[in-house]
């Protein structure tokens, strides 16, 4: 089940809400709060209803050995225990064939289904452990932690939260009381945050598709094709994962939680440190309190420490070398602006954003191609190694093209391959790009401009929730 279908808008949803405030009413916070985590596990189980005990077994592992660090026997052995267990829970599922295929090139594939959304509770988990051991103080009652951890509009593509920003609100006196503005606002963002996947991610990945489908064959991409798949990727993982972050943040507001900010106009970053403060950034502050600064930061081995970050950050996305890849390559530009700006007076802010942005687009290229072949293959096209084309119409309406440009009967990698492809292509990639780099994320919006969004997109918004020949799952479903 997914935030965007329509099992889920019109069923789940209403239903949960419905549940968790009339119970509330009737019997206690307490009772609702029960509610919420079968509702939690409803539906998780309905993506896979086989894999719900590896989460609950999880959950169930994860409290018992932060209860033992509660206690304040023995933490370091228990802390170091239970990371060891997660890491291997989360190991198994999601990297057991790619390193089983470094040691044995030719082994045969393991038959393993990863776990949907483990990368997210295990991470939340192990910052559970971690804040404990820390801390020592006593986890919660168990139906707050499960809540927690569970809690269905986080539990499959994050935020990834931390335990002392959430259980305190689940456990307050107020949660399951409606709130007339909590549901209102919650409900402004989820239908945002709909029309951000349904119109907007979900059209960039038609055009992103074709030209990276075509390399993933073989296929020679010319210098529009092969740039316009790329801007055409980043804005559909833009739109689809800070679409998923928008519902996410609804749906939580709805229930009367509060999510801290993921996104915070990424692309709009002057500079690459910027960018990575902006683009997921409770990812971002999990990787450099949980990782880069137990590794020592910046204090010793700064090189080292950053790379090992950004690369573990790459292999945490996936586990392919296209991933380790776009990792490497946050890494060294990471590396590069801090030498920069040790040595050197900042860039104007245009030319940050433009060179931060051209940087982030080429790096997106690993991240969307099938494999380090196509990545080369599509950089090689975006160079002009394959030549310029254009189609023969556009020529003719401007002949002074036919200077630097090959006139060609069709673009078959862009678009759906027609000769008016290119231009309504180059259209809606204008009107994606004036939106996020020159408008403010719905959260820094007034609620005035959010009824204008709202308004602006609502009804493709509908048609495409129901009248879509399939329902294309988020993106970072995967991770």
């Amino acid at each position: 089940m997914m935030f965007h279908s329509v099992m889920f808008v019109l069923g789940f949803m209403p239903f949960c809400l419905a549940g968790f405030f009339a119970i509330g009413r009737l019997f206690g916070a307490a009772w609702s709060l029960r509610w919420l985590i079968a509702a939690d596990l409803l539906f998780y189980a309905w993506w896979n209803p086989a894999q719900t005990p590896i989460l609950i077994a999880s959950v169930a592992g994860n409290y018992a050995i932060g209860r033992k660090l509660g206690r304040g026997g023995r933490p370091r052995l228990w802390l170091t225990a239970g990371i060891l267990a997660n890491l291997l829970l989360l190991g198994w599922f999601k990297y057991a064939n790619f390193f089983l295929h470094i040691a044995v090139p030719d082994a045969a594939t393991l038959d393993v289904t990863l776990p949907l959304g483990i990368s997210f509770f295990t991470f939340q988990q192990i910052m559970f452990l971690a804040d404990t051991a820390r801390t020592g103080e006593r986890p919660p009652a168990f139906r707050f932690y499960a809540a927690f951890v569970t809690f269905f509009p986080h539990l499959i593509a994050g935020p990834i939260v931390r335990p002392r920003e959430i259980i305190p609100q689940l456990a307050a006196t107020g949660l399951a009381r409606p709130n007339t503005a909590n549901l209102t606002d919650g409900l402004l963002i989820f239908l945002l945050g709909l029309a951000k996947k349904l119109v907007l991610a979900d059209m960039f990945a038609g055009f992103a598709d074709v030209g990276f489908d075509a390399a993933n064959h073989g296929a020679a991409l010319s210098f529009f094709e092969a740039w316009y798949a790329t801007l055409s990727f980043a804005l559909q993982i833009y739109f689809d994962f800070s679409g998923y972050s928008d519902m996410a943040t609804g749906l939580a507001r709805m229930l009367n939680i509060r999510f801290p900010l993921n996104f915070d106009s990424p692309y709009q970053a002057a500079s690459i440190a910027q960018f990575w403060r902006c683009w997921h950034i409770t990812l971002g502050a999990f990787l450099r309190d949980y990782l880069y600064i137990p590794l020592g930061g910046n204090r010793s081995r700064e090189t080292l420490n950053l790379m090992a970050t950004m690369l573990l950050a790459g292999l945490w996305h996936g586990a392919a070398w296209t991933f380790v890849a776009w990792g490497a390559l946050h890494g060294v530009f990471l590396l590069v602006h801090r030498q920069y700006r040790r040595l050197f007076p900042p860039l104007p802010r245009l030319a940050g954003r433009a060179l931060t942005l051209f940087a982030v687009v080429v790096a997106w290229v690993p991240f969307r191609a099938g494999s380090l072949s196509d990545t080369v293959g599509v950089l090689g096209g975006m160079a002009g190694f394959n030549g310029i084309s254009v189609p023969r119409l556009i020529v003719a309406a401007f002949p002074s093209l036919a200077f630097i440009v090959r006139p060609v009967a069709v673009l078959p990698f862009l678009g759906d391959g027609r000769t008016l492809s290119f231009p309504e292509v180059s259209a809606c990639l204008l009107l994606g790009w004036l939106i996020v780099l020159a408008l403010p994320n719905i959260h820094r919006m007034t609620r005035q401009t959010r009824h204008w969004a709202l308004t602006a997109g609502f009804a493709l918004s509908i048609q495409a929730l129901f009248f879509a020949p399939h329902v294309a799952p988020f993106l970072y479903f995967q991770f």
